[in-house]
């Protein structure tokens, strides 16, 4: 340890003069140990949100979606489709086509999504295994409606009771207009094209779009749409256990070509996704800032040292010390004070983080959730770090500024 080192250790450590000045220096210390441990428990709430969140979406979202680089929708042949079952690694191809509609249902109307999709669509995500008021059945043989599974955010607000076979769920939807727009056709029909369907059973989960969504039969969507037999939306695509990487992801760009976009399961949350981290990094300014005005008691800590010290700096500069060896002593005693604080910032945020794991102290009350989640990622903690000794030096400064300042002892004649 070299001598700067070795004084800024002593000034910190060795025995004040006054009391007041070791209560302040263990203030200053305590104010930056909650801040650190502030700034890592905001990370990993954050941290745990995202983790939940990914989760969630997880269960439904396909491994791979294909959409149009330009437009709404785009067209398929089985060329296509039989060369992304070539590919390795594909092992189920749905395909989808979502629209904005209507919802009626017993006098109650509301907006929503509508979704067609394929008899494969459930080898996809297991959707069928989530509908937990009535089945999964999109095809009603032995009557002349067509069937639909709704989301239990929408049955909630249109009141919908799938085990009620009296009352239809109805969709409208925009026809094409003709030029001139205009609330009714030339020929005195509305232009919303309408259809009943049979709801047969209420998807119970938490993702946000099959909450607020219908399933109708694909031929169903197309005819709403008024649009061909081959026009879809997307395509979604499920993988066998271990391709699902980066190499099949692009894999299946290369085959498709520059006019489709290819999603994995996150991108397709990615607006969702960007802001959280928004929020997240947000939130770490703000305890940053709170970070600053604890930063005073550490200033005033170092403040009173320097003051106690001021003979001390006299006889160091007549033995020939310069001013910049003075303020490297006392910025280190500032990053000492602070790398102090970090540590037992550490310590008290992975406390309260186990805590929290194994007890759920805190809860979210009305949530489906019993506690909140919070998760540790490694990179956080250099992350917190850097932010706390960077506040931590530029709080040694104007101390340090001062003790280069004191004037050497002047020898009496």
């Amino acid at each position: 340890m070299n001598l700067p080192a070795r004084m800024a250790w002593r000034y910190l450590f060795a025995r004040k003069s006054t009391n007041a000045i070791n209560i302040i220096t263990i203030i200053a210390t305590c104010g930056v140990a909650i801040g650190a441990a502030a700034l890592v428990l905001l990370l990993s709430v954050f941290n745990g949100f995202e983790d939940l969140f990914l989760g969630l979406f997880n269960n439904l979202n396909p491994d791979v979606r294909i959409t149009a680089a330009r437009g709404k929708t785009f067209e398929v042949n089985d060329e296509l489709l039989k060369g992304l079952y070539a590919l390795d690694g594909v092992h189920n191809i749905s395909q989808t086509l979502e629209e904005t509609a209507i919802f009626s249902y017993d006098g109650k109307q509301s907006a929503g999504r509508v979704k067609g999709v394929d008899a494969a669509y459930p080898l996809i995500n297991g959707i069928d295994s989530l509908v937990r008021d009535g089945n999964y059945e999109l095809d009603l043989p032995d009557r002349k409606i067509l069937g639909a599974v709704v989301g239990n955010q929408l049955s909630i607000v249109l009141g919908i009771d799938p085990l009620n076979n009296f009352v239809p769920l109805t969709i409208f939807m925009s026809r094409p207009k003709p030029r001139g727009g205009g609330g009714f056709l030339v020929t005195g029909r509305s232009s919303y094209l309408r259809r009943d369907f049979q709801p047969t059973g209420i998807i119970r989960s938490q993702e946000a779009f099959e909450n607020q969504a219908v399933l109708i039969k694909l031929s169903e969507a197309r005819s709403l749409l008024s649009v061909g037999d081959s026009t879809v939306s997307s395509l979604e695509i499920s993988l066998h256990p271990g391709f699902r990487n980066k190499d099949t992801y692009q894999r299946i760009q290369a085959y498709v070509g520059d006019d489709y976009v290819i999603k994995d399961r996150y991108q397709q949350e990615n607006s969702i996704l960007k802001l959280m981290r928004v929020e997240k990094w947000v939130g770490f300014a703000i305890v940053c800032l709170m970070m600053i005005l604890i930063s005073f008691n550490l200033i005033g800590a170092l403040w009173m040292i320097v003051l106690e010290k001021r003979r001390d700096i006299s006889i160091l500069r007549s033995l020939g010390m310069t001013a910049a060896d003075v303020r490297g002593v006392f910025l280190r005693v500032g990053l000492l004070l602070c790398g102090i604080g970090l540590l037992l910032g550490y310590l008290l945020a992975t406390s309260l983080y186990l805590l929290q794991k194994t007890f759920g102290l805190i809860s979210l009350p009305g949530a489906f959730l019993e506690a909140y989640p919070i998760s540790f990622r490694w990179y956080d903690f250099p992350i917190v770090a850097v932010t706390v000794l960077f506040i931590g030096l530029l709080a040694s400064i104007l101390p340090a500024e001062r003790a280069g300042k004191t004037a050497a002892v002047v020898p009496e004649e």
